[in-house]
């Protein structure tokens, strides 16, 4: 029953388990790549998001009101800000550290509630945004380098 052995032993079974787990590691190793990649472009992206609207208020939509509204240059700022972060995170997750893991998944998880917040300003862009942070944390939190 999925062990080479006799019924009820454990032979066999740690290889099925390691060849699993081998396959679901490079999956995350090979998504964490991909996650850095992605931290990366968000971060350059988000950061030219807040050069337009701290240059020009007219670029996006003020729409409804909110409870966490914030006018358009203080939003700018904060995008700049974040989109800094967001791209130094996913240089610093080449290098594979323990440390960048980490920030990567605190980074991404400021910029979802950043990006919630900013759903009446850019909706389809912030719900493209949350759903990549959500990769990246995947990615991120299951990888094990000393496992790939």
């Amino acid at each position: 029953m999925g062990g080479t052995g006799p019924p009820g032993s454990l032979e066999g079974k740690e290889t099925v388990m390691s060849e699993t787990t081998s396959v679901k590691q490079g999956v995350a190793a090979g998504t964490s790549i991909g996650a850095a990649i992605i931290m990366v472009t968000v971060g350059i992206i988000q950061f030219f998001q807040g050069i337009a609207a701290v240059a020009e208020n007219e670029v996006f939509v003020v729409g409804v009101e909110y409870v966490y509204k914030f006018d358009l240059t203080t939003w700018g700022w904060i995008h700049i800000v974040l989109g800094v972060l967001v791209a130094g995170a996913g240089l610093a997750l080449f290098t594979g550290a323990g440390w960048a893991r980490v920030t990567a998944i605190v980074i991404a998880a400021v910029s979802i509630l950043a990006n919630f917040l900013w759903l009446p300003y850019y909706p389809w862009w912030s719900m493209l945004i949350i759903a990549l942070d959500i990769v990246v944390i995947w990615a991120v939190s299951t990888w094990k380098p000393d496992r790939a």
